[in-house]
């Protein structure tokens, strides 16, 4: 067999990751305080990238033609003509004419106007919550404690993990301090009466025995229930607690509505992450019968190349030793192209998909949740022509403020269920009905879910009996055994 050499020309396609898709992509699943914190660290990190700030922007100036421009109406963007002629891609050039590039290209800005002046400063709006420890380890200090008892107070609250419990053993601590027990003990006693109430107990039973004491409950009752038919609580066996209590069924209800109102995790109020700040992306807004797409523009740092390098490239240029500069300010002016191109097509794609969505659900913004219509991605990616993973790249960690409030984009996309007449209802509609359905009930006799799926199949929802269940659950609902009140 002799072996030959030989050239082929084969033509295919593929897909090509180039950096400037990439950081579209990048961009377009950032939540909006991501994408403000990569502008930012851009800002820091390109020096040919700045930010035009409010004085500076003449009013009666507009962007020359080529200008990239994109309105809040969420109008067609201008595209950038001479990215090339910039960057040199394309044409093989090696040669940049930095001379005239500013007036091809002129000033480079996305459209956002920040509006700062018209609010208050920021530096009025943020604080930071005390955490759980510096809450404790105040009240620590204010309380007239030997040195010793101080160090072990500081051990101790050190121990306590976030929903408010010791975490460790009194002998651990001691043992760690090269102190006495009934030293820890001691001290432990004067914390567990800091605020929160309940905390430092060394189980729920303990924690709300102190809650109860710090209430100024004194009824041997309550404190029977607590270390003795707390699990008969849970499930509201008022009747068996007040048969093998010997006492009424009156006076058991009295003391679970108390004991309802303390709180079994009292550290929990102090979690870092216990309120997260939304600002929407987008709002709609109704006028008359329609509705409008506004895109929140404010915040958003307005990005223009600098006009100092071009000083800068006049100085060096037609110089041998202004060769690595001029490459240097060339990459980066590419840099902040791409960044400005990729900012304006994740605003217009967000508004499309937008856009897209109220027309869908145009009956839940008139009438209310009763109305949202089943919605998956494919049916938003065959209307504004895209992908469906970009799609769900768009609607996630994006908030959409409407007249009925403010929801996440994910919201309005939900599979079906099937009604009277052959038509289809979202699972989130069948999940108001229920919840309304036992809001609604007799709580002396609750409806089971056997008897939920009877009522909606009056209302012409078929669903089974355990989708029913499911839904309860997802909407954190007890069973009918355990939402009954005998009184």
């Amino acid at each position: 067999m002799a072996f030959e050499l030989k050239q082929n020309l084969k033509l295919s396609q593929q897909l090509v990751m180039t950096p400037q898709l990439q950081q579209a992509i990048k961009l377009l699943q950032l939540s909006r305080l991501e994408m403000v914190d990569m502008i930012n660290q851009e800002l820091e990190e390109n020096p040919l990238l700045e930010e035009n700030v409010p004085e500076d922007f003449i009013e009666e100036e507009r962007p020359a033609e080529n200008d990239t421009l994109m309105t809040l109406q969420g109008e067609e963007v201008k595209s950038i003509e001479h990215t090339s002629e910039i960057t040199g891609e394309g044409d093989g050039r090696e040669d940049f004419d930095w001379e005239n590039y500013l007036e091809d290209y002129g000033p480079v800005a996305s459209s956002y106007e920040r509006r700062d002046d018209d609010g208050p400063s920021w530096d009025n709006l943020l604080t930071k919550a005390p955490s759980l420890a510096d809450h404790l380890m105040w009240q620590l200090r204010l309380s007239l404690l030997t040195e010793l008892e101080m160090r072990v107070g500081e051990q101790i609250i050190g121990n306590i993990d976030q929903n408010g419990y010791l975490a460790a053993s009194v002998g651990e601590i001691a043992e760690q301090e090269r102190v006495e027990p009934p030293l820890v003990e001691q001290v432990l006693s004067k914390i567990q009466t800091f605020d929160p109430p309940g905390i430092a107990a060394r189980g729920l039973q303990e924690c709300l025995l102190i809650q109860a004491r710090l209430l100024g409950v004194d009824n041997p009752l309550i404190e029977q229930i607590i270390c003795h038919h707390l699990k008969d609580l849970e499930v509201k066996n008022y009747a068996l607690i007040a048969r093998k209590m010997k006492v009424s069924l009156e006076e058991v209800m009295a003391a679970f509505t108390l004991i309802s109102h303390m709180d079994p995790k009292p550290g929990s109020a102090f979690q870092d992450d216990r309120v997260q700040t939304v600002i929407p992306d987008v709002y709609v807004i109704k006028s008359g019968g329609d509705y409008k797409i506004v895109l929140n523009d404010d915040g958003l740092p307005r990005l223009r190349i600098s006009n100092f390098y071009r000083e800068i490239m006049a100085g060096i240029e037609g110089r041998k030793e202004g060769e690595t500069g001029k490459r240097y300010i060339k990459e980066r002016v590419q840099s902040a192209t791409w960044l400005i191109k990729s900012i304006q097509q994740r605003q217009k794609t967000i508004y499309k998909v937008a856009e897209s969505i109220v027309r869908f659900q145009k009956e839940f913004f008139n009438k209310g949740i009763g109305y949202l219509k089943p919605l998956v991605l494919r049916d938003v990616a065959l209307d504004v022509e895209m992908h469906e993973s970009t799609i769900s790249r768009v609607v996630t960690n994006k908030y959409m403020q409407t007249p009925s409030g403010l929801f996440e984009l994910k919201y309005f996309f939900s599979s079906g269920i099937s009604v009277a007449g052959g038509d289809a209802i979202a699972s989130k509609s069948v999940k108001e009905d229920i919840r309304k359905l036992i809001a609604e009930e007799d709580t002396r006799k609750p409806l089971s879910d056997s008897e939920i799926v009877e009522r909606l199949g009056e209302a012409g929802i078929s669903i089974a009996r355990r989708t029913v269940a499911k839904y309860r659950e997802m909407m954190d609902i007890l069973p009918s055994s355990r939402r009954k009140r005998y009184f």
